[in-house]
């Protein structure tokens, strides 16, 4: 009997890409999960990155996880509202989602508001901390409602980032592989 082949685990960063010390890029080196590269980390255009992830997910040989960071859970979201290869996806975790509908982000993100809200239609993490600078704890919480995500708090904790002072993040790589075994 044949055995599937293992998930695929991307990586999914947001605006200005994951630096070298952030979490997303220290569980690519030391688990081998990809990243989804985008042509302009600096401008991002939502139409580009929804069509970025489709060509990976059409490319691969199995199942995927996501593992997004900030406007990269606005992709999934983005992306799951159109796609019709959604059954690729074995679940997601969404980690410090912005609330690019703010005056501020507005001008910054142009053309990622407004965010999509519908339900996703795969399991997935939304993690989110009392202090993001970029969204409130509220602004998650509801995000996680609309997406039917569980709703992960982990405190004081900023945009969940390599300013965070998380290191490998173990606590989160331990959500992602509760995640997977669903």
């Amino acid at each position: 009997m044949a055995t599937l082949p293992v998930a695929h685990i991307l990586i999914l960063p947001g605006w200005q890409n994951s630096g070298p010390d952030h979490w997303q890029s220290r569980w690519e080196r030391r688990y081998g999960y990809r990243r989804v590269e985008q042509s302009d980390w600096m401008r991002p255009l939502r139409g580009d990155w929804i069509a970025r992830l489709e060509e990976v997910l059409l490319g691969l040989d199995a199942p995927a996880v996501l593992v997004a960071h900030s406007l990269g859970c606005l992709q999934v979201a983005a992306w799951a509202a159109h796609s019709r290869s959604t059954h690729r996806i074995k679940g997601a975790l969404m980690v410090a989602p912005p609330e690019a509908e703010r005056d501020d982000l507005r001008q910054q993100l142009p053309g990622w508001a407004p965010i999509v809200r519908e339900p996703l239609p795969f399991n997935s993490v939304l993690v989110a901390s009392t202090d993001d600078p970029f969204g409130t704890f509220d602004h998650a919480r509801a995000l996680a409602t609309q997406w039917r995500s569980t709703l992960h708090a982990i405190g004081p904790g900023g945009h969940i980032n390599a300013d965070s002072g998380l290191g490998d993040w173990p606590e989160g790589h331990a959500l992602l592989q509760e995640l997977m075994k669903d």
